[in-house]
């Protein structure tokens, strides 16, 4: 049954992700920042399915549930790297945003493609740099008698619980990235939006408010859904949680769930079903098939 579920959200992130890159390249007219960084997410998203849905489908089936200790590495660096990565390209997302909406005039000098450029190379290079950082950190870790991961992949909080060492530096390498990467990243798009909102209200034509919200919304949705679920995970004690307690188990195992395998199959469906520029990509890209 598990397995069925998750080959399902698995196919549907891949294909969803995939056919939002395909759409936004097919059509001139959703050659805009708010398109590339959008085509930024889904590349991130289809890359960290990728390195965790496939492990969790073997391990489901297999009577051999062991992995290398380079495949757990290997997991985890990149797992790590472009969840921090989507972490600030959601940022960057509503400073588009902002930029659109309260600087309508600027937008094209403000957002051009030098600056989009930059702000698309940053998250990816900021979450791979800390990726390899955490990393090193986590194995150099000793691990004494107990090598069994109590979890349905490789993740660093579950590492940390696993040790025997001393784990304060890499509680706090966590705590300081997750608080600089999350929290950074969270502030700016509670900023953009506080602004955006503002400018919305002010709007004196209802259909100008009302496409405004329309577009915003969809963000929003994904923001909230990814943040309050990232930032619970690395936000809170590791070493020191009680895992004899088997709801903090299960709760901690369905937060992870949901941040790295539902939420990259949830980002199409969002951004498509209400975003009216990408549905009539889509009528007009069925209607040329038909």
């Amino acid at each position: 049954m598990f397995f069925l579920l998750f080959l399902i959200i698995y196919f549907m992130t891949i294909s969803g992700n995939f056919l939002l890159i395909v759409i936004v390249r097919m059509n001139p007219t959703l050659h805009s920042p708010m398109y590339f960084f959008l085509t930024n997410l889904s590349i991130i998203d289809i890359c960290l399915s990728s390195s965790i849905a496939p492990v969790i489908l073997r391990t489901t089936l297999a009577k051999d549930k062991s992995i290398s200790l380079l495949g757990c590495a290997s997991q985890i660096f990149f797992s790590l790297s472009l969840g921090a990565t989507e972490c600030l390209i959601l940022a960057v997302m509503a400073y588009d945003r902002f930029a659109a909406i309260c600087r309508p005039l600027h937008y094209n000098t403000i957002m051009n493609k030098t600056v989009c450029f930059y702000m698309a190379a940053v998250p990816w290079s900021a979450g791979f740099i800390n990726s390899l950082v955490q990393v090193t950190l986590t194995f150099q870790l000793p691990f004494c008698k107990c090598h069994s991961i109590n979890h349905y992949f490789c993740e660093i909080p579950a590492f940390i619980r696993m040790s025997c060492g001393d784990t304060f530096l890499n509680e706090l390498s966590l705590f300081i990235a997750a608080g600089i990467i999350g929290m950074c990243s969270f502030l700016l798009t509670l900023t953009s939006y506080l602004h955006i909102i503002s400018t919305i209200l002010k709007i004196t034509s209802s259909q100008g408010r009302q496409k405004s919200f329309s577009t915003c919304a969809s963000h929003l949705t994904a923001v909230t859904l990814y943040y309050g679920t990232s930032l619970f995970m690395y936000l809170h004690p590791q070493k020191h949680t009680n895992f004899s307690n088997t709801t903090d188990k299960v709760q901690d195992r369905v937060v992870t769930i949901l941040y790295t395998v539902v939420t990259p199959m949830l980002n199409p469906i969002i951004y498509s079903v209400r975003n009216k520029d990408i549905k009539e990509a889509i009528r007009k890209a069925i209607g040329n098939e038909a």
